[in-house]
């Protein structure tokens, strides 16, 4: 009888939190990162992890999730300060961004992303944009481009590239980023083109 007592009683495992399993996610490299290792990371096993998360896609989703809470300023862009609060929210994902191996490079290349957590962080940018005077159609076309250019020198700076002997500077690649933002029409046509109409 004693041992009976002594013996583990089935059923579930202790509960693991979703911040936990982000925190463990967020230990090393989230480009190669498999289940398997966030399981042992997490002191759970293999099979037990997916009680809590389906795969991993599910897993880059809750990262996601965590990394645009962090980076999104918690202000409103106006008239008045739409740079400052891009500058803050592209220093804020220069930050987070390099501080997780793997995860710029992984969010420059084309996969689905999470649609609420992309959703927030594009309203935030076109929101911008749009306080700055830019129509909706211009703002969305400056959001493209503020995306895209910030993301891929992330993945390059990332990725070491060996772009040249000086560091790239995140500071003047910003600052060139945003005096060519919003975008305006007309555009500059495509030599040969006319301009769009």
């Amino acid at each position: 009888m004693a041992t009976a007592r002594t013996r583990p009683q089935p059923g579930r495992p202790a509960q693991i939190s979703r911040e936990q399993i982000v925190a463990a996610a967020l230990e090393g490299n989230l480009d190669t990162l498999t289940m398997r290792e966030l399981a042992a990371r997490l002191g759970v096993t293999h099979s037990a992890l997916y009680r809590w998360v389906r795969g991993r896609d599910e897993l880059l989703d809750m990262v996601g999730e965590s990394i645009v809470a962090r980076v999104l300023p918690a202000d409103e862009p106006d008239a008045r300060t739409w740079a400052d609060w891009l500058r803050r929210l592209a220093w804020a994902m220069h930050d987070e961004f390099l501080a997780v191996p793997g995860y710029a490079t992984r969010t420059a290349r084309p996969h689905r992303h999470h649609p609420e957590a992309f959703d927030r962080l594009r309203s935030g940018v076109t929101g911008a944009f749009t306080a700055a005077g830019a129509p909706p159609d211009l703002a969305e076309q400056s959001w493209y481009v503020f995306g895209t250019c910030l993301v891929s020198w992330l993945a390059g700076q990332e990725s070491s590239l060996g772009l040249g002997a000086a560091a790239p500077r995140f500071d003047l690649f910003l600052d060139a980023l945003l005096r060519g933002l919003p975008v305006r029409e007309p555009a500059v046509a495509r030599p040969g083109q006319a301009p769009p109409a």
